[in-house]
């Protein structure tokens, strides 16, 4: 049985992720789906190729359905890559699949073209239910990802950069690049980073941002914090994320993505 990870933006409120799962089904019956996140921000191609790239190791091997794709009906190019591992990526070329198969190493990047494994009709506006879900869905049934279209050269994709940070002897600027359901705020600095201010477990620093100054506890994790307590600890994926212990440090902070966030001990 081949497994369709299937990641978008489009959140649950919609028909569009059971939309999708319907073409998949007409077309791969035996096909399992694997609904990753439907809760990527809206057009945050930055965070979703995050998450599609902290995922894919957890996930089968089979074929990865990512949408986010701001530009849809526009000329950004649909493009399906093959991957070192055997797995398969489908999903706009806006650099939302790059850091995933680099990661993995890319072996074919095919683009989206032959009407075969597409619907009968293709909005403009929904490229997810006409043509990659269709995509997808051929690949699991074992149709070669060099039928769906031409190859195209693999250093021609799109991608896409993760802000570096500005790491000084006393201060760190960071970026916000996600924010999760429970307000959690990740950010695209690692724990050496803040190891370098020569900060451990247990000391406090101040999060500076545009007009608002807070003080965090370097933690492990929440537990090490009472609740209401502002923490700074390593989630996860590696991440320094600043959160509230049984709280909500986005709606507290404000702290949108693309944001800048500076960490400094004072």
């Amino acid at each position: 049985m081949t497994t369709i990870a299937f990641l978008t933006d489009f959140g649950l409120q919609d028909d569009f992720v059971g939309t999708c799962h319907g073409v998949i089904a007409q077309i791969a019956p035996d096909a399992r789906i694997i609904d990753v996140t439907h809760g990527i921000a809206p057009q945050a191609v930055l965070q979703g190729a995050i998450v599609l790239r902290n995922t894919t190791q957890f996930l089968p091997v089979g074929v990865h359905l990512a949408v986010v794709d701001p530009d849809v009906g526009g000329n950004r190019r649909a493009i399906a890559v093959a991957t070192e591992d055997g797995r398969a990526f489908v999903g706009p070329d806006n650099g939302l699949l790059a850091l995933a198969a680099d990661d993995l190493g890319i072996t074919a990047v095919h683009e989206l073209t032959d009407e075969r494994y597409r619907l009968p009709e293709v909005s403009r506006t929904f490229h997810a239910r006409d043509i990659f879900a269709p995509a997808a869905a051929h690949l699991a049934s074992g149709v070669g990802i060099d039928r769906l279209g031409p190859a195209l050269d693999p250093e021609t994709l799109v991608r896409i950069r993760i802000p570096d940070p500005d790491v000084g002897r006393t201060q760190i600027s960071a970026t916000v690049i996600a924010v999760d359901r429970f307000g959690n705020v990740g950010t695209n600095l690692l724990r050496s980073h803040v190891d370098g201010l020569g900060v451990s477990a247990g000391d406090r620093v101040e999060i500076r941002l545009t007009f608002d100054r807070y003080y965090a506890l370097v933690a492990g994790t929440f537990a090490d914090a009472p609740p209401g307590e502002l923490i700074l600890y390593e989630d996860s994926y590696g991440l320094v994320t600043l959160a509230i212990s049984r709280g909500n440090a986005a709606r507290l902070t404000g702290v949108r993505l693309g944001d800048e966030l500076r960490i400094a001990v004072t």
